[in-house]
């Protein structure tokens, strides 16, 4: 290892590059609030992984299959996050944490609807979180819950520019 990787370990960032990722971020944040239905840009990239969730984690059982859509919908970005972390990629590693936030903020959604169920779901499927919560013997703290899940999908979010803006202008080229 040089000394330079031991002092200063992460990648360097262009200029270009960090005001491009906070205006994305900010972007985002904006269609985040003004969007009604709260379905995102990012969700039509995480439904995919959610319903391959159930499909991964079925296999080990009916339970942990019913997780799978949510453990996989976090599972694929935390891998992307621990990439760009290995790599020392700071627009890599804020994104994989940023998106994990976004996660957050969809699954809310669904637990959201726990016991109204009116969310249009894939095949006209089982409802996973009336089912989880319902199990667990918490249905009827559905808005709670979610509202818990969303404030963390946030604070998340915003860490994550936050740590983006700080590394990136400290590791800037």
């Amino acid at each position: 290892m040089t000394e330079d990787y031991i002092e200063n370990p992460w990648k360097p960032v262009s200029t270009i590059c960090l005001w491009s990722g906070v205006i994305a971020a900010s972007l985002f944040i904006i269609h985040a609030i003004i969007d009604e239905d709260r379905f995102l840009l990012l969700d039509y990239v995480n439904l995919p992984f959610h319903e391959f969730g159930h499909l991964f984690f079925g296999i080990w059982g009916e339970k942990i299959g019913l997780w799978g859509g949510t453990l996989m919908q976090l599972f694929i970005p935390l891998v992307i996050l621990i990439n760009f972390w290995i790599k020392r990629d700071i627009p890599g590693t804020a994104f994989g944490v940023f998106w994990i936030g976004e996660n957050l903020l969809n699954i809310s959604v669904y637990i959201a609807d726990a016991r109204s169920m009116s969310l249009p779901l894939v095949g006209g499927g089982l409802h996973d979180w009336n089912m989880i919560l319902s199990d667990m013997g918490m249905l009827q703290h559905d808005k709670l819950i979610a509202l818990a899940v969303r404030t963390i999908g946030w604070l998340i979010i915003g860490l994550s520019i936050i740590w983006f803006l700080i590394k990136g202008i400290k590791n800037r080229v």
